[in-house]
């Protein structure tokens, strides 16, 4: 027997909130409601999807439906949304991925004009790292996204924005209240950098600087770099966007040299666009 629809989505529910009851929440219906649901997506496919003694986790089956049920799943709400957009007002949601200096500096703007433009329409977000944005288009997890330094500008995309990389150091740094920081001078206190997404950048300003790469310490998340830089273990480079995500304690100053990213709001490049997803560049394109 064919996987339903209700199935399909009360999978992803499971999936990516970890939890029946959250996926219940998520779903409007009770939890006993998504465990039956499930229970009988197993019964129809032939064997588990999740590991109930390991909290929930996909197994190796699940592994191999999730990247089908997300396009099934992405599909149809395309198709949905594309139906509603006959209308001329777009209605209904759309979930956009994108990195989290982005969401905290960029976003908001964008978010309120898009509330003002497109007051039907209710953004979901979804918040990755560079290299996780894209697949995620891809794969169906979201149906937009702001990308970072794409190779190429996908066919009807916006860039929405460039942001300066700088340098993040202690109130107390003796170069926290000039106007910019040498490179050389900032690496004497001991580089901390993010392998999610700015290391590449990092690399390049060094090169145009002239200067080899050295990192003192190489964390994966963004909140952790921040912490070691608060906490005096050396300095970082990071986007200016980040820069509200900053405690009073740290200060970020213009790096001399320097690099800019761009960022670019783009729908997936392997199927069909949302037609909430093509509304929201139209939207900014017109201003």
């Amino acid at each position: 027997m064919a996987p339903t629809v209700p199935q399909l989505r009360t999978l992803l529910a499971v999936v990516d909130t970890g939890s029946f009851t959250a996926a219940a929440q998520t779903l409007s219906v009770s939890q006993s409601a998504v465990s039956r649901t499930l229970r009988a997506l197993e019964d129809d496919i032939g064997g588990l999807l999740l590991d109930r003694d390991r909290a929930n986790a996909p197994t190796a089956l699940a592994a191999d439906v999730l990247p089908h049920t997300r396009a099934a799943v992405a599909a149809l709400d395309a198709l949905s949304a594309r139906v509603r957009a006959r209308s001329g007002v777009p209605v209904g949601r759309i979930r956009l991925g994108t990195v989290p200096t982005v969401m905290q500096g960029l976003l908001p703007e964008l978010l309120s004009a898009w509330q003002a433009r497109l007051p039907k329409v209710e953004v979901s977000l979804f918040e990755g790292d560079d290299e996780e944005i894209p697949e995620w288009l891809e794969t169906g997890i979201v149906d937009a996204g702001i990308l970072v330094d794409p190779p190429t500008d996908p066919p009807g995309s916006l860039l929405v924005g460039e942001d300066e990389y700088r340098a993040i150091v202690r109130r107390d740094h003796p170069y926290a209240d000039e106007t910019s920081i040498p490179l050389e001078e900032l690496l004497e206190d001991g580089l901390i950098t993010s392998m999610g997404g700015c290391e590449t950048q990092v690399r390049r300003i060094h090169r145009i600087a002239g200067v080899p790469f050295t990192s003192r310490q190489q964390v994966r998340e963004l909140a952790t770099l921040i912490t070691m830089v608060h906490e005096g273990m050396g300095v970082a480079i990071m986007p200016g966007l980040g820069e509200g995500l900053l405690p009073p304690a740290l200060r970020m100053v213009r790096l001399e040299p320097t690099v800019s990213r761009r960022l670019v709001l783009t729908g997936p490049s392997t199927r069909a666009w949302s037609p909430i997803a093509e509304a929201m560049v139209s939207s900014l394109r017109a201003e």
